[in-house]
């Protein structure tokens, strides 16, 4: 020390360390954090118009409502199971970005290839049908459509990294090498580990939310990846700042937006578009405001018609985005198709959203362009339309079917191995498969009638309308058949049955379940059949088929179901317009799908005889169902005749609804037993 003659002690460990120089903490005024929050002002005269700070677009209006857009440095996941939408909220955004905005977009596919995101792209932004395209099978329009629209998708800013190495650390290094990169995708994070994807497992998938997370805020980049899950615990345990949960219902998508700190914030209803591969605006949105999330689902509420955005790459003769738009524009040089009668018309979707409260003008829309179409080809004549419709009825029949199906819960087996009492025996012959196909007579009536023991009847011969329609409701084996050796009945199944013996029936009012076959040794009968038998025991009518051996699938009752209601739809707005074309039209479709799914050679998109014989015997199920229903409601049943026509005495109005819907009856004609013998 100074003045002491001592020299100050130095440390044990030698001279002390110079302390690095500090870098400050980048803080942030109160100011500068609200430009991110509160919209800006800008003069106009003497008022001020607000300009709200939006993020990128997701392509869903409502989803850009509550989000605000995709915003810089934020971090978004949208969780789905399996076949719930959470890749195609991802392509949307890279779509509506690179394509619509200019934007440069940064794809990074992990499980997924570069063709099937360019294929997802053109189908959702053309639009056109997606199974088709990946099928190469579409339509010389659509060809042409997609011609048209190649040079502007190959413009778009868009990037895709599909490389089987692909982690978190690789997108991290891509960013640098994109300028001016807007928004980064990462579709998927897998919570199935395989070793092929690093981006895959319950571990690494929380590392890469974490290493995302860092990478949109380091980059001030907005960031969206999808999760093939909705597991809430799985969600939770990422504590991510914004989540977007989807859960589907058929054709409807319920989104949930949730931030980790304050919990649900709204739950909105989009549009499963998934002919197209696309999430959408729903066909109406709604007219309040978007309301909190509930813990579940929320019913369809009353909606306002939306405007379909623009969209600048779209090519000029591409079909409209509008769901609701169901006749072509005519160009400016060909006259529009003529109708057939000032009274047909197209009619609007109801405010309900049409069949179950579903909107399928989109599908109803293939077949109302048809027909339009075929009267534009023949000038107006109802006659040579019908009959080239005809002609095209197994093809349109098929298209509409897989477009239907695209995204359905289950992929059902095409081409499955045909067995061997499948096959027919000889080209016009028929296979092993026993119907129950109804030639019926009440004989225990019509002797006592002959006798003279009963009084004089009048019969009423009624009509069932669009039987093989309505049997599309039924259950079908989605896969190959499987044998079971042990036999047995298992609701969840579907397919053949083999019975030691023919049921048999004592019931002389009441038509056989199985029809009039009579054969000796076993039987080999549809799951209709045997589905009506279980019932008719369960009724008390006769004893529970013994199945020795069977050959089944897992089953499904929504196979058909929303081709069967697209039809029916479409039918009933038909029969409402008297629209004859129409009807015959749709008449030939259904008829000809189940008569054509078999073995025949104008069918070659399918080959399931077990399907054929199923719905043909569900037909049949379904008008022994209105016999036995006219019986214990005090009718007589006189005759039941194939899958329509049932003739009953008595007043039939007060059991049956009368008319040409599917779920009525008509009557035919009306006839006095016993019949007057001529002089």
């Amino acid at each position: 020390m100074p003045g002491t003659g001592h020299e100050p002690a130095l440390p044990a460990g030698g001279p002390p360390a110079i302390a690095a120089p500090r870098t400050p903490r980048r803080l942030a005024a109160l100011a500068q954090a609200l430009d991110t929050v509160l919209p800006t002002t800008a003069p106009t005269g003497e008022t001020t118009t607000p300009t709200p700070l939006m993020g990128l677009s997701t392509g869903i209006r409502a989803l850009d409502d509550v989000l605000g857009g995709l915003q810089p440095g934020r971090f978004y996941l949208v969780a789905a199971a399996p076949g719930a939408g959470s890749s195609l909220i991802a392509t949307a955004a890279a779509r509506t970005s690179a394509l619509d905005q200019h934007q440069p977009v940064l794809y990074a596919a992990s499980g997924l290839t570069r063709a099937d995101i360019a294929a997802r792209i053109v189908a959702a932004h053309l639009p056109v049908d997606y199974r088709r395209l990946r099928a190469g099978r579409l339509t010389p329009t659509e060809q042409d459509d997609t011609a048209a629209l190649h040079h502007h998708l190959a413009q778009a800013p868009l990037y895709i990294d599909d490389g089987t190495d692909l982690t978190t650390d690789a997108i991290a290094e891509s960013v640098p090498d994109l300028p001016g990169l807007a928004l980064v995708v990462v579709d998927r994070l897998q919570t199935t580990e395989d070793p092929r994807l690093p981006l895959s497992g319950p571990a690494q998938i929380t590392d890469a939310a974490q290493a995302l997370v860092h990478l949109a805020r380091t980059h001030e980049l907005p960031v969206l990846a999808a999760v093939d899950t909705d597991d809430p615990q799985v969600i939770a345990a990422l504590s991510l700042d914004v989540t977007v949960t989807l859960t589907r219902d058929a054709d409807q998508i319920y989104a949930t937006v949730t931030e980790r700190d304050l919990g649900p914030q709204a739950t909105l209803t989009l549009h499963a578009d998934l002919a197209h591969a696309r999430i959408t605006d729903p066909t109406h949105l709604h007219a309040g405001p978007v309301t909190s999330a509930p813990q579940t689902p929320p019913a369809a509420a009353p909606h306002a018609p939306a405007q379909t955005p623009q969209t600048p790459l779209q090519a000029p003769t591409s079909p409209s985005p509008d769901p609701t738009a169901t006749q072509p524009a005519p160009t400016v040089h060909t006259a529009a198709p003529r109708r057939p009668s000032p009274r047909r018309t197209t009619a609007s979707p109801s405010p309900q959203g049409g069949y179950a409260n579903r909107d399928y003008s989109y599908f109803t829309g293939m077949i109302t362009r048809a027909v339009d179409e075929a009267l534009h080809d023949c000038d107006g004549d109802l006659t040579a339309a019908t009959e080239a419709l005809v002609k095209k009825a197994v093809p349109n029949a098929m298209a509409l079917f897989e477009a239907t199906r695209v995204g359905g819960n289950y992929e059902h087996t095409v081409y499955p191995e045909t067995l061997e009492f499948l096959r027919k025996k000889t080209k016009d012959g028929a296979d092993e498969i026993w119907e129950g196909r109804h030639n019926w007579t009440n004989t225990h009536l019509t002797e006592e009638l002959k006798n003279g023991t009963h009084p004089p009847i009048t019969v009423n011969a009624l009509d069932t309308n669009a039987s093989f329609l309505s049997a599309f409701k039924t259950h079908l084996p989605i896969g190959a058949l499987i044998h079971q050796p042990d036999g047995g009945f298992d609701p969840k199944r579907s397919g053949i049955y083999r019975l030691p013996a023919r049921p048999t029936w004592h019931h002389p009012h009441l038509p056989d379940p199985i029809g009039n076959r009579r054969e000796d040794g076993p039987v080999l009968l549809d799951d209709a059949t045997i589905r009506l038998l279980i019932r008719c025991a369960r009724l008390g009518l006769c004893e529970a088929p013994h199945i020795i051996e069977c050959w089944t699938s897992g089953a499904s009752e929504g196979l058909l179901e929303k081709f069967r209601r697209v039809l029916t739809e479409a039918r009933t707005k038909a029969i409402e317009t008297d629209d004859t074309v129409t009807v015959e039209y749709i008449k030939s479709m259904y008829s000809k799908f189940t008569s054509t799914i078999g073995e025949s050679s104008v069918n070659r998109d399918i080959r399931r005889p077990d399907w054929m014989h199923i719905i043909r015997s569900q037909a049949f199920a379904n008008l022994w169902y209105k016999s036995h229903r006219a019986h214990s409601n005090g009718l007589t049943v006189v005759r039941v005749r194939g899958t329509d026509e049932l003739h009953v005495t008595g007043d039939w109005r007060t059991v049956f609804t009368e008319g040409r819907l599917t779920t009525q009856m008509k009557q035919k004609d009306q006839y006095p037993l016993p019949r007057k013998s001529a002089r």
